[in-house]
C-alpha cells in the first residue's frame, strides 16, 4: 500500500480529479497549501509596481492506493495537470505501513 502525494495548481484540480475518476480513483483528501519549488516565487506587477511573491498557492492531493493503482494514478495526474510552465507541480509516493478505517475496526472490536 502506497501513499501517493501530488502538489498541483489549483485551478487544474477539477482536471485531476476528473482524469482519476476516468481510471477508477475516487478516494483522495485535498488541502490548499503554499509552497515554492526552484524557481523560488513568483515576480508579479502590481499597479505597475514589481512585487515578489515567495509562497505560491497550490492544491495537495493525498491518495491511499494499492500498489497495482500507484501508476495508473501516477499517469493520470500529470496527464491533467501539465502546462508545461514552471510550477506544475510534484509528485511524491510514499510506502504505507498500515491503514485503518476507524469503521470497520470499531466493529472488530464489539
Amino acid at each position: 500500500m502506497k501513499m501517493v502525494i501530488a502538489f498541483i495548481r489549483p485551478e487544474k484540480l477539477e482536471d485531476v480529479k476528473a482524469e482519476l475518476e476516468k481510471v477508477g480513483i475516487y478516494p483522495m483528501t485535498v488541502v490548499e497549501v503554499k509552497g515554492r519549488g526552484t524557481q523560488k516565487g513568483i515576480e508579479i506587477k502590481y499597479r505597475g509596481v514589481p512585487v515578489k511573491i515567495d509562497l505560491i498557492p497550490k492544491v495537495q492531493l493525498e491518495l491511499i492506493l494499492e500498489d497495482e493503482e500507484v501508476e495508473k494514478a501516477i499517469r493520470a495526474i500529470v496527464k491533467a495537470a501539465y502546462t508545461g510552465k514552471p510550477g506544475d507541480g510534484r509528485i511524491v509516493v510514499i510506502p504505507i505501513e498500515r491503514n485503518i478505517k476507524i469503521r470497520d475496526y470499531y466493529e472488530k472490536l464489539k
